[in-house]
C-alpha cells in the first residue's frame, strides 16, 4: 500500500512527524515502513527552513526503495535555473530575474553547491507521472494529450537530458506547453485587466483552473483553483471551453499537489480527484493521504511549525 505526501518545500521536521505518525522508522539509512511505500508529489525544495535536510530525507527514501516520487515544477525550475541557455550566452534556461532568484534563494543559501549539483542530477531521473495500483500521481494536472507529448519528448531525448531541457524551455515548442500543463496546471487569462496577489505577493493576471471539472456553466471566479473571491464572475472564454478535457468520473483516482489550498479540513475535490498541497510553506500544513484502495483512504495533516 501507499502513503502520498504533498509539497514539502523544505519542511523536514513536519515531514518526519508525518512519517513517524504513519509508522515509518529510520532503518538502514532511510525512513521505512514494513508494508507501505511513500509517494511524493514533488516540490521538495525552495521556500522552507530545512531544504538540505528535506532533500536528503526524500532522496535517501527513493534511492533506498522505500519511496517513489514525481517531478514538481520547482525541481524542473531548479534544473533550468542552473542550465546555461545555448542561444543566449551568459543566460540560463530559467532567467536569473529578481523574482526567479527570490524563489530559489533559500535553496542556494542552505544547500552547498556541490551537493546541489548532485541533487540536480537526481532530479533528472524523476518521472513526470506515475500509475500505481489503481491510482495516478502527477504534480499539477493529469492531461492525456500533454502526457503523450512529454512521453514522446522523453523517448526522443532518452530521458531528461540537456536536449529535453532546452526543448522544454522553448516557449514555441509543444513540449514546453505540455510541461506547463502537467507541472504548473492550466490557467485562464483574467478579463478587463483584472489581477490578484498570490501567496508570494506576486500580482497575477492569470488564474489556475479546476482542470478536472467541466467548465460548462462556470465563471472565471468559480472555475479558479483555489477559489479567488475577488475574481470577476465573467463567462469563460470560448477557447477555455473548447480546450477543456475534464477528468472522467470513471478514471482512476488522481493525486497531485501544487495548488496551495488553504481549507483547514482537506477533502477530495471530486470523488476521484485529490489535491494534497495545503500550503505548509505559508503557515498551512503538510498534507498526506494514506491510500487503502481506490476510493478509500484517509487524509493526514501536520501543521507548519509556529502555527500549532
Amino acid at each position: 500500500m501507499f502513503d502520498l505526501i504533498g509539497d514539502i518545500h523544505g519542511h523536514c521536521t513536519e515531514l518526519a512527524a508525518l512519517l513517524r505518525g504513519w509508522g515509518y522508522r529510520e532503518q538502514a539509512g532511510a525512513w521505512r515502513h514494513p508494508s507501505r511505500t511513500a509517494v511524493f508529489v514533488g516540490d521538495f525544495l525552495d521556500r522552507g527552513p530545512e531544504i538540505r535536510e528535506a532533500l536528503r530525507l526524500v532522496r535517501s527514501m527513493i534511492e533506498g526503495g522505500s519511496a517513489l516520487a514525481v517531478m514538481g515544477n520547482h525541481e524542473l525550475n531548479a534544473l533550468a535555473f542552473h542550465h546555461p541557455d545555448p542561444d543566449a550566452p551568459g543566460e540560463f534556461l530559467r532567467r536569473h530575474s529578481a523574482r526567479n532568484k527570490q524563489q530559489h534563494e533559500a535553496t542556494l543559501a542552505q544547500v552547498p553547491a556541490a551537493e546541489l549539483t548532485s541533487h540536480l542530477e537526481f532530479f533528472r531521473a524523476l518521472p513526470i507521472s506515475l500509475e500505481l495500483g489503481g491510482f495516478r500521481v502527477v504534480h499539477a494536472c493529469w492531461d492525456e494529450v500533454a502526457l503523450a507529448v512529454v512521453e514522446d519528448g522523453l523517448a526522443r531525448h532518452g530521458g531528461i537530458d540537456d536536449g529535453f531541457l532546452i526543448e522544454g524551455h522553448n516557449p514555441e515548442s509543444l513540449l514546453f506547453a505540455a510541461l506547463e500543463i502537467l507541472l504548473k496546471g492550466k490557467e485562464i487569462d483574467l478579463p478587463d485587466g483584472s489581477t490578484f496577489l498570490d501567496k508570494d505577493g506576486v500580482e497575477r493576471n492569470a488564474a489556475r483552473v479546476r482542470w478536472y471539472a467541466s467548465p460548462l456553466g462556470q465563471t472565471v471566479a468559480t472555475y479558479a483553483l483555489p477559489a479567488q473571491r475577488d475574481l470577476p464572475r465573467a463567462p469563460l472564454p470560448a477557447k477555455v471551453l473548447a480546450e477543456a478535457r475534464p477528468y472522467a468520473a470513471s478514471a482512476p483516482p488522481v493525486y497531485f499537489g501544487h495548488y496551495w489550498l488553504d481549507d483547514p479540513s482537506p477533502a477530495a475535490l471530486a470523488p476521484n480527484v485529490f489535491c494534497i498541497d495545503y500550503s505548509v510553506a505559508r503557515g498551512g500544513f503538510l498534507c498526506g493521504y494514506r491510500f487503502e484502495e481506490p476510493g478509500r483512504g484517509t487524509f493526514a495533516q501536520i501543521p507548519a511549525r509556529g502555527t500549532r
